[in-house]
């Protein structure tokens, strides 16, 4: 008997849904910082065993969105909202804002399994961690909760074996060997735009689109040409730094990581180009992915 299925990961921004998906997958896959809103785009990760196929969506944050940008991260939220088996909701126990009653709602109507993971539970006490087990199982009756530590792989074991018990009997959607359905270019963007979050603050981090322009295998080493685009002529300065010193150290930074992701040395070029309030145009936002 084959099981296969698709396991949407839901949560406000913050919560742990990148660190838990590459957790589970084993593999880098989602950019991880401490800041919100790192993940803009719904990216699938593809788990295989022999009788077991599970199809990980990871999301984008659930906010209130401000602008065009942030409009199509919730279109994307909204999709992964109708096309489960199960769902995996986290929730952040040091998040003391209030929930998201958005997706609260939308849990309680779909007639899916929701798997509730109460995340960072080693940043609270016995007695803390009982009270939200208490109140999010008031809020969703029909979620199995389970306390968990996605950055320290603490009870992250134990979710891969719940989830098989509650998908269907199906044959695999996607070929045994695929483990993503993003291609090798994206995954250039998002290791650049990861090293830009990381290395710069205030508004310039979200202020950044990535497009790979050249990615090309010769002689056992990938040549990649990136542009990274910012909406203003200060930003661009602020991204090039004294002396290029700053964009030299985000290649440096990314190179590394994408030559440990494919496994292969890696030759690359970053430019920056401006392309004025790109967030909130709609050709833009399209050009770049967001549909």
């Amino acid at each position: 008997m084959h099981k296969a299925g698709f396991v949407n990961i839901v949560g406000k921004p913050n919560a742990g849904k990148s660190t838990l998906l590459n957790q589970l997958m084993g593999e880098k896959l989602a950019i991880v910082t401490q800041k919100a809103q790192t993940t803009r785009h719904r990216i699938f990760g593809i788990y295989n065993e022999e009788d077991l196929q599970i199809v990980f969506s990871d999301t984008p944050g659930v906010l209130d969105p401000k602008y065009g940008l942030q409009e199509k991260m919730m279109d994307f939220v909204k999709d992964s909202l109708q096309d489960a088996d199960v769902f995996l909701f986290i929730v952040d126990v040091t998040d003391k804002s209030e929930p998201s009653e958005f997706l609260i709602e939308k849990l309680n109507k779909i007639p899916v399994p929701v798997l509730l993971l109460l995340n960072k539970v080693d940043q609270t006490d016995q007695a803390g961690l009982e009270k939200l087990v208490e109140e999010w199982h008031a809020r969703i009756p029909k979620a199995e909760i389970l306390p968990i530590s996605a950055l320290n792989a603490f009870n992250t074991d134990i979710i891969l074996p719940k989830l098989k018990s509650m998908l269907p009997e199906s044959p695999a959607y996607y070929d045994k060997d695929q483990y993503t359905d993003k291609p090798e270019r994206f995954f250039v963007n998002e290791a650049i735009r990861e090293k830009i979050l990381l290395n710069y603050d205030k508004e310039i981090p979200y202020s950044v689109e990535v497009v790979t322009e050249q990615f090309k295998e010769k002689e056992g080493i990938i040549f990649i040409d990136s542009i990274i685009y910012v909406e203003r002529d200060t930003q661009k300065g602020i991204i090039i730094g004294h002396k290029g010193e700053a964009i030299k150290k985000v290649g440096t930074e990314a190179r590394l990581d994408l030559e440990k992701f494919f496994s292969k040395k890696i030759h690359l070029n970053l430019f920056v180009k401006v392309k004025k309030d790109w967030r909130k145009n709609d050709r833009d936002l399209k050009n770049f992915g967001y549909r």
